[in-house]
């Protein structure tokens, strides 16, 4: 464990990832930041709405990182993870509606971006990869599932609004078809909007780490922020986030389930 990455072990077979939860910019990374801008795109409080995890057993791996300094769940060789559509970089230059992060001339170049892979990224998926060594010493299968949240309307990224859930498997690549089933069943028994790799097919995490061959399974839950907190002041507000956190709950059993029934 680092100040800025903090790992919760446990030992049922299901790695929650947190990588886009963090407001922490270390000062030599601020440097020329629009200082209203830097964490609007954070995945607003799933850190704590994902709390309960560590009560069904799951490790949690989680960065305290801005996503706006690096973001973990991007290729590191900078390659775009959605070609042709509208994303962000390695490091962003942008928001998501596409204001300038920095001010002109003052982003960070590419010693700068290097230096920020070696301190963040590499670490995050060297935690990562280390848990899911751990824990495939223990079961014959385990699930990681990367856990974000977003903005409901994002015109420069997805037309119209998000449904609630957005369930990524990298096309069926990085799980097999059975965890998709499981958490698209408890996506739809709650009422609320679902989508399989639509806008969001899986990022760096799932499609790094996911090995379904090998036992390993990943898969992305992208949130709509609506369903536990104001977009527009988004404030943590527990008794709001409660009934989201319900399904979430049963969402990761389902992936502990699935990881169980293995052989």
């Amino acid at each position: 464990m680092t100040d800025w990455l903090r790992i919760g072990r446990g030992t049922a077979p299901l790695i929650v990832a947190i990588p886009h939860a963090g407001t922490h910019i270390p000062g030599d990374c601020a440097t020329g930041l629009v200082d209203e801008r830097a964490l609007v795109d954070t995945d607003w409080h799933v850190d704590r709405l994902y709390a309960f995890a560590a009560g069904l057993g799951a490790t949690v791996v989680a960065t305290g990182i801005a996503r706006t300094v690096i973001d973990v769940n991007r290729d590191p060789s900078g390659a775009s993870l959605y070609p042709g559509q509208a994303t962000t970089d390695l490091c962003p230059l942008t928001t998501f509606d596409g204001a300038p992060l920095y001010t002109p001339g003052r982003a960070p170049d590419e010693p700068a971006v290097a230096d920020r892979r070696r301190r963040f990224h590499a670490p995050y998926h060297a935690a990562l990869a280390a848990e899911v060594a751990r824990l495939r010493t223990r079961h014959p299968a385990i699930v990681v599932y990367d856990a974000h949240s977003i903005r409901s309307t994002v015109p420069r990224l997805f037309d119209g609004v998000l449904p609630q859930f957005n369930i990524g498997s990298v096309g069926g690549a990085s799980c097999a078809a059975a965890l998709v089933a499981s958490m698209m069943a408890a996506c739809t028994a709650s009422g609320h909007t679902v989508i399989i790799d639509g806008r969001f097919r899986g990022g760096w995490t799932t499609r790094h780490h996911g090995a379904p061959g090998s036992g390993v399974h990943a898969i992305q839950m992208e949130l709509a922020q609506r369903g536990y907190c104001d977009e527009a002041d988004p404030v943590w507000d527990a008794a709001r986030a409660a009934p989201m956190q319900a399904v979430l709950a049963r969402i990761l059993a389902a992936a502990i389930d699935f990881a169980k029934a293995q052989p």
